[in-house]
C-alpha cells in the first residue's frame, strides 16, 4: 500500500478561557485503503485531530500531508477546493438540507467542484446512491428519510467527487445496531476496494474493533496504534 496521509509534531492548544493544550506531539502516518478507527475517552483530542486532519480546522503547528501533498498553509480558497476534492467527510448528523431531495443533496460538492455537466453530475450522483441502495429514494426529501436513509444519502454525498480519504465524526454515533452494521459494511466495503482510506472517530468498541487499524488517545497524546489485520 502507498501513504496516503502523514502526521508530523502536530499540536494544537485551545486559548479560551485558557489556554489548553489539546494535541500533543501527533506523529502517524496511514497507508491507502485501510480503515482506520481513532479511539478514546471524550475530551481525549480525537474529533479535534480529525478536524484537523480534514482541514476543517488550520490552527495548529505541524505538517499534516495528503496525498503527498503539504496541506498545512495552504491558502483558503486553494485549501476548500483541495479539500472538495480529496476529502469528504461525514458527520455524526447527517446535515442533509431537508428542502432539497436524496439525489439533490448527493449532487451539492459536484456542483461546487464544478467539473462536469449537470447531467453528468446528476448520473454519477443517482450511482452513488445506487451504491448505497438509496437510488429508490433519489427524489424523496432528505426529511422524509429515516435516520439510516438519511446518513447512507451523507456517505454517497461524501463520495461524489471520488475522495481519496473518507473521514467520519460518530458516523454511526445517531444509528440503532442494525443500521450501524449497515453503515460500517458499507465503509469496510469501500476501503476493500482499495479506492477509499476511511478514518473514522468511534466511542463504538465493535465498530473499532471491526476496522483494519485502531489508533488510541488519551489527554491529547496517541498512547496506542494496533493494527487489527
Amino acid at each position: 500500500m502507498n501513504e496516503i496521509l502523514s502526521v508530523r509534531n502536530l499540536n494544537k492548544h485551545f486559548t479560551e478561557p485558557e489556554d489548553f493544550h489539546v494535541l500533543k506531539n501527533i506523529n502517524f502516518s496511514i497507508q491507502k485503503g485501510e480503515f482506520v478507527s481513532v479511539v478514546g475517552k471524550s475530551g481525549c483530542g480525537k474529533s479535534t485531530l480529525l478536524y484537523l486532519l480534514s482541514t476543517l480546522d488550520t490552527n495548529y503547528t505541524g505538517e499534516i500531508f495528503i496525498g503527498g501533498e503539504k496541506v498545512s498553509g495552504m491558502k483558503h480558497k486553494a485549501l476548500a477546493a483541495f479539500r472538495n476534492e480529496h476529502i469528504g467527510f461525514v458527520f455524526q448528523f447527517h446535515f442533509l438540507l431537508p428542502e432539497f431531495s436524496a439525489l439533490e443533496n448527493v449532487m451539492i460538492p459536484a456542483q461546487k467542484a464544478g467539473k462536469f455537466p449537470l447531467s453528468e453530475i446528476k448520473d454519477r450522483a443517482y450511482e452513488k446512491l445506487k451504491l448505497l441502495d438509496m437510488h429508490e429514494h433519489a427524489h424523496k426529501l432528505s426529511s422524509r428519510l429515516s435516520g439510516g436513509q438519511a446518513q447512507r444519502v451523507a456517505i454517497a454525498r461524501a463520495l461524489i467527487n471520488e475522495p481519496s480519504i473518507i473521514m467520519g465524526d460518530e458516523p454511526t454515533g445517531n444509528l440503532d445496531s442494525a443500521n450501524t452494521q449497515t453503515v460500517f459494511q458499507i465503509l469496510k466495503d469501500l476501503s476493500s476496494s482499495g479506492k477509499q482510506t476511511i478514518i473514522t472517530v468511534t466511542h463504538d468498541s465493535e465498530f473499532a474493533a471491526n476496522c483494519d487499524r485502531i489508533i488510541e488517545m488519551k489527554d491529547g497524546e496517541i498512547i496506542g496504534d494496533e493494527k487489527m489485520r
